[in-house]
């Protein structure tokens, strides 16, 4: 059963419902379904294949007979289907140019779709929406994704930055905004983009700890939702970070951070 843009599912001889724009893929297994989300959740059901993608709805590509794929979730494909969270999925190589193609012609119908209603539209406006972030000592920006013909994130574009961004990309301020960050740092690490892709077209929340090349820093990087081709990204210097150690429920705390970051790393 499907309600609106939820899948109502029995899973654990429970119904479950599954946002649609949380799935990253469905994979058969054998005679049971598995339902991939973006939370890390998997949920198995009995449902078949067909049922699953009459249910999905049109924005999703079949990559092989038994696997479904959010339009929204390929990062890039090439010897496999790589997915915006870091997962790779074996696909139908010998149908390669024809999966390309209707890829692109979802991702490019959802980002044709996307409402610009409430967007800022000049510098001005921009400053305006984010004035309380003017004085923030945390780096703070707003950047809208740039994608190519092929519907692909390749750089972004500082919509807004505060004066601590400034401080930390070791630019001015003027210069950031309006600026793509290919066109300021030409040694761009593409890695960034498939966290912020995902913050953009997939609605996630993500933290990123990792070096920055281009500044010759290591960061911590949390990046979020905003407007629709959107997101926002709070950075810190780790080497500036201190930690504030007031109980044994904070060691506990720290441990389980660090163990959830290398969790994900694997």
């Amino acid at each position: 059963m499907q309600n609106e843009n939820y899948l109502s599912i029995m899973s654990d001889r429970r119904n479950v419902m599954i946002g649609i724009d949380r799935i990253l893929y469905i994979i058969m297994i054998r005679r049971n379904a598995e339902i991939h989300v973006s939370d890390g959740s998997v949920y198995k059901t009995r449902l078949t294949f067909k049922e699953l993608e009459e249910m999905a709805g049109d924005g999703f590509v079949k990559i092989h007979r038994g696997c479904l794929v959010s339009a929204r979730a390929i990062h890039d494909i090439t010897d496999r289907v790589y997915l915006s969270n870091g997962e790779a999925l074996e696909y139908a190589v010998q149908k390669k140019s024809k999966i390309i193609e209707i890829y692109r012609s979802k991702l490019k119908s959802i980002i044709g779709s996307f409402d610009m209603n409430g967007i800022p539209t000049t510098d001005e406006e921009f400053r305006n929406h984010y004035a309380c972030f003017d004085n923030l000592p945390v780096a703070f920006t707003d950047i809208e994704m740039i994608f190519d013909d092929e519907r692909r994130a390749v750089d972004w574009i500082f919509r807004y930055a505060n004066a601590a961004l400034a401080r930390l990309e070791k630019l001015p301020l003027e210069k950031l905004i309006g600026s793509s960050f290919g066109s300021l740092f030409a040694n761009m690490d593409t890695k960034w983009l498939r966290s912020y892709e995902r913050a953009a077209l997939y609605g996630e929340t993500a933290e990123i700890i990792d070096y920055s090349p281009e500044i010759d820093t290591y960061l911590k990087v949390i990046c979020f939702p905003t407007f629709k081709g959107h997101c926002g990204c709070i950075l810190s210097d780790i080497s500036e970070m201190k930690i504030a150690r007031s109980s044994g429920g904070s060691e506990q705390a720290l441990m389980l951070y660090i163990g959830k970051l290398t969790d994900k790393s694997d």
